[in-house]
């Protein structure tokens, strides 16, 4: 080997250090993408209890979330989807149990579909794949790893701005819709998550949240949020918010307040309450930065265990009427995560380089969201036993004016079910194909295709679904296909 000279070599490193320093400063830097909120405006309300639910009636309500992962993510949201959509077709008319799905929340790749149903409902999936999952959601990203340029920037903040994913998203499928659009159609409480990187919590697209910023989340393009969910630390720059402090009289709801000095309150909760009190103070937060919503709860469960506990009665966030009507809920995690990579453990070297960093980040990233979704299934499971006493403490005119009848009441007659949809409800060979492809927002149509119908068989076979489908009139075979063709009621 030829040697080269030390003074040579530091010839040379000066002008390329230089350099990389001077590109550093070329790092993306986002603007603010939110409005002030007046103090004669009125925030929109997208939440649970804004909603009379369209499953009332049947007293059948879902609630669905939807994984971090790209364009994997969103192509087996998309297969879940589309399977509950032919499940209970005869019975239910064409969309199936979409009928009843009253809520989605999504996270990164999978806030694209969760954004997606709520601005379109069920009407929309016949188009989603050729408008989106086949297409290059990267066209307007710089992401070669060849190129100096691009990882200098990421190393420096961001390899992208706000700009490229977000302008895919708004020319592909959005067209500048906002929050304000998507409430007014009305298909589903949709909630987006993020990552408030600053106070290490989820930071969820809410009214509470912008109540706090003083801003106004009716005039936010549903596009900023996705794009922020989905910001992936060094592909992205930080989403910027500004904290409008001084825009709006805001008073802190008693609900967080009582959370915060709540020494019975979960840490989850008092964490969220100091995060929207840093919001109020200047000294604190001028900005607001977001990243990748999986970097604190990649199910995207977070919003659902809040709803809850800002609720001051036992039913809550259901209005009395749906909470004596209420008789099955099923909530569904489209779970869109690779299973883990042994291959460096084979050998003693490693991991190194973006392979050590890669695993850390899945290491923490799983871990929050695992939390989070054992959070989620207790509160859930506390809710349905507040909401059994609730029932069962109502006098029978009571239950006739909320129900309008009792023929048939049951108080206790009320069935939770919560599972994950993942690649373990396929074979082993599919999920073998599955496991290699790769976490980004552009995948070959095959793969796209071949993640649909993995959406689509681990639907079919997930057993907390089928367990609700048994439990529901009209439905006899273990698979959910339809045993009679009326419609769907709460055995």
């Amino acid at each position: 080997m030829i040697s080269m000279p030390v003074s040579i070599l530091r010839a040379c490193a000066a002008p390329i250090l230089g350099a990389l320093l001077s590109l550093a400063g070329c790092s993306a830097v986002n603007d603010p993408i939110n409005q002030t909120l007046s103090e004669t405006d009125t925030q929109l309300d997208t939440g649970l209890d804004a909603r009379v639910s369209n499953g009332a009636d049947d007293g059948i309500y879902i609630g669905l979330a939807f994984s971090g992962g790209g364009m994997r993510a969103s192509a087996f949201g998309h297969g879940m989807l589309e399977e509950l959509r032919a499940t209970a077709q005869q019975a239910n008319g064409r969309n199936g149990l979409l009928e009843h799905v009253e809520l989605v929340s999504g996270v990164s790749g999978g806030s694209v579909t969760a954004a997606f149903y709520g601005l379109y409902g069920p009407n929309g999936l016949n188009r989603y794949r050729e408008q989106y999952l086949i297409q290059n959601a990267e066209k307007y990203m710089a992401n070669s790893p060849l190129n100096p340029l691009t990882i200098v920037r990421g190393l420096s903040g961001g390899a992208n701005s706000r700009n490229t994913f977000a302008r895919f998203l708004d020319e592909s499928i959005f067209k500048n819709a906002t929050f304000a659009d998507m409430a007014a159609r009305g298909h589903a409480v949709t909630w987006i998550n993020a990552a408030d990187i600053a106070n290490n919590t989820p930071f969820l697209f809410s009214p509470e949240t912008f109540d706090a910023l003083c801003s106004d989340l009716g005039a936010l393009p549903v596009s900023e949020a996705v794009a922020a969910s989905a910001a992936f630390p060094l592909v992205f720059s930080p989403i910027v918010l500004e904290a409008h402090t001084n825009a709006c009289n805001y008073s802190e709801p008693d609900w967080l307040t009582a959370a915060r000095h709540n020494p019975e309150a979960s840490s989850a909760m008092r964490a969220y309450g100091k995060t929207l009190e840093s919001y109020r103070d200047p000294k604190k937060v001028k900005f607001v930065k977001l990243l990748d919503g999986g970097i604190t709860d990649n199910f995207g469960t977070t919003g659902l265990t809040m709803a809850r506990a800002k609720s001051k009665t036992p039913h809550g966030p259901l209005s009395p009427q749906e909470a004596v009507k209420l008789r099955r809920m099923l909530f569904l995690v489209a779970n869109a995560g690779v299973q883990s990579d042994y291959g460096w453990t084979q050998k003693k070297k490693g991991p190194g380089g973006g392979q050590l960093i890669m695993s850390i980040a899945k290491s923490s990233m799983g871990s929050a969201t695992r939390v989070g979704y054992d959070v989620m299934r207790l509160t859930l499971d506390d809710w349905v036993t507040d909401l059994i006493e609730y029932r069962c403490g109502l006098s029978l005119s009571q239950v006739r004016a909320l129900r309008g009848s009792t023929a048939g009441w049951d108080c206790q007659d009320v069935k939770l079910f919560v599972g994950q949809v993942s690649f373990e409800g396929v074979d082993a060979d599919q999920r073998d194909a599955l496991n290699a492809i790769p976490t980004r927002l552009r995948l070959k149509t095959e793969e796209v295709d071949a993640v649909i119908q993995a959406g689509r068989d681990a639907t079919r076979s997930n057993p907390e679904l089928n367990g609700f489908l048994r439990s529901i009139d009209g439905f006899a075979d273990p698979l959910g296909r339809i045993a009679g063709a009326r419609r769907i009621t709460p055995q």
